[in-house]
């Protein structure tokens, strides 16, 4: 009676791919509630990089989320392992991008000609001034929010980090078990 009694209160074993992909998911949810309500809402327009480093979060969601379901399915470790794979490169691969990015807006180095060099095609002469009017350049090398220091390019990397760093956990957890 003691034996059952105490396996009753065990703890249930925690599942490390469907904790990460759930953490995952809800950070990349999160930080792209924040960057659409800083671009909807505080009016602070996303440039061209800012736009590339989203693409991540739109993998992350969805491919977190089809991670969580079928690790509570008990998924073949390989499949859980790759889909962690996949999430960490991703994210790993946005923190590059993020820093690269931050580079730019600290004149580190040179940035994208699309959004930190100088316009060189404005069309013809005919409508010039129209478009001028109504073209708003954002460009990629002028911080346009800073917090603590960092940019919104600069949060990006620490984010994009986090997410990797529980992939990573992950994984880790998961070869172990």
């Amino acid at each position: 009676m003691n034996a059952t009694a105490s396996q009753s209160y065990a703890p249930a074993r925690v599942n490390p791919a469907l904790t990460a992909a759930l953490a995952i998911t809800a950070i990349a949810a999160a930080t792209l509630a924040g960057a659409w309500f800083f671009q909807l809402v505080l009016d602070i327009r996303p440039c061209p990089l800012c736009l590339e480093q989203r693409y991540a979060y739109y993998l992350a969601i969805p491919l977190g989320a089809l991670l969580a379901f079928a690790a509570a399915r008990d998924t073949p470790r390989s499949v859980l392992l790759a889909g962690l794979a996949i999430l960490a490169a991703a994210a790993l691969g946005n923190a590059w991008l993020g820093a690269y990015h931050a580079g730019v807006e600290w004149k580190f180095w040179q940035g994208p000609t699309d959004c930190s060099g100088p316009v060189v095609n404005l069309g013809s002469a005919g409508n010039l001034l129209e478009r001028l009017e109504t073209t708003k350049v954002i460009r990629c090398d002028e911080v346009q929010w800073r917090f603590l220091g960092l940019s919104l390019a600069g949060y990006n990397v620490l984010i994009s980090l986090l997410m990797a760093a529980i992939a990573g956990w992950g994984i880790f957890r998961l070869q172990r078990r």
